[in-house]
């Protein structure tokens, strides 16, 4: 409307669409009349309907519009929770949504959990999440992760495994809320202190309740790990991808102590996760001259990132642009949907929010 810099809120003053363009005129009570009001009043009712009628046309088309939208998004997220639609055009659109925390919040993670090969997953972008990204989340969104957190333990608790990686997952969050607490004035934290408080307390019985768990041999008689020919300990030993496992595995007993320091099966741990570069890097020879590659293994965990394994990621079809998991197959409209397809990983999905 034309009337900027203008005291268009004036008592008696209104403004009319025209043929013209927008003119201004005065109403009964103030006598008179800005612009060529008689001009506008003499226009006849062919065209005052098809006024009425163009104003009505873009309303009724803004609400087709949006209702068109809002139905898609619901199909789409009732047909398959687990998918989140990525919007094609700029950079903030092109996912669909424009936080993590909304989509931390669309994906149902609490239902990945129960599925043993994307438990290592979800656990990873937790991890990830609690030491840089907890700040990034919204209110809801940071709700939901304590959940999921606590189905976790809870799922940890009942089956008696992966302690070790949910200790260090909640050893980290609970550092990371330890520096972010001690700088509330800053702003940094969604939700009043005392329920963060309440929630650090909560890390801490965790915590407590995971070095309490006491591993129970099972009353099994038949064939045991060590009954098995030296060979096929061996394999077994080499689809350990932690050598903080082999290490474990080693105490157990005497005999399995001598395979977990045999030199190859620490040569192919550390071919498998670092670089021929970066081993060269962190050459460690041992008192026989010959390569120490299990204290080379350790030495490289602290400087270099291991190489992650998961049996069930995340995948963005580049084409439609839809996450889904691995295993579940998405409506691609492509001519070769499996080379559309792109894993990724924890880090990789935390980057898809990144701008």
């Amino acid at each position: 409307m034309p009337f900027l810099g203008q005291d268009w809120r004036s008592p008696g003053q209104s403004w009319v669409k025209t043929a013209d363009g927008w003119t201004r005129f005065l109403d009964e009570k103030s006598g008179g009349y800005v612009g060529d009001l008689s001009s506008f009043c003499k226009k006849d009712d062919h065209n005052k309907e098809n006024l009425f009628n163009s104003l009505n046309y873009d309303v009724a088309a803004k609400k087709r519009k949006k209702d068109l939208l809002n139905n898609k998004a619901k199909i789409q997220y009732f047909h398959q929770e687990k998918w989140i639609y990525v919007h094609k055009g700029s950079t903030k659109e092109r996912h669909g949504y424009c936080t993590l925390g909304e989509a931390f919040n669309r994906l149902d993670f609490s239902s990945a959990i129960l599925d043993s090969r994307r438990f290592n997953y979800v656990v990873r972008l937790l991890e990830l999440i609690a030491k840089s990204q907890l700040t990034s989340l919204s209110g809801i969104a940071q709700k939901n992760y304590m959940n999921i957190l606590e189905k976790v333990v809870q799922k940890v608790l009942e089956d008696q495994q992966n302690i070790r990686l949910i200790r260090e997952l909640l050893q980290t969050l609970y550092t990371s809320l330890c520096t972010l607490v001690q700088r509330v004035g800053k702003s940094v934290l969604v939700g009043n202190i005392n329920m963060w408080v309440h929630r650090m307390e909560s890390i801490l019985h965790w915590q407590q309740q995971l070095n309490n768990i006491q591993i129970t041999r099972p009353a099994f008689k038949g064939t045991t790990f060590t009954d098995l020919p030296l060979c096929l300990q061996l394999n077994i030993m080499q689809r350990l991808s932690d050598g903080r496992d082999l290490v474990s595995l080693g105490q157990v007993a005497p005999d399995l102590q001598v395979l977990s320091e045999d030199r190859l099966l620490w040569k192919k741990l550390c071919q498998y996760h670092f670089t021929d570069r970066q081993i060269r890097k962190r050459l460690i020879l041992s008192d026989k001259g010959q390569l120490d590659w299990k204290k080379m293994y350790f030495k490289l965990i602290r400087c270099y990132p291991r190489k992650e394994q998961y049996g069930d990621t995340l995948q963005l079809c580049r084409h439609c642009h839809i996450l889904s998991w691995k295993g579940t197959d998405h409506p691609c409209t492509a001519n070769n949907p499996e080379t559309c397809s792109t894993s990724l990983s924890p880090q990789d999905f935390i980057n898809l929010f990144r701008f």
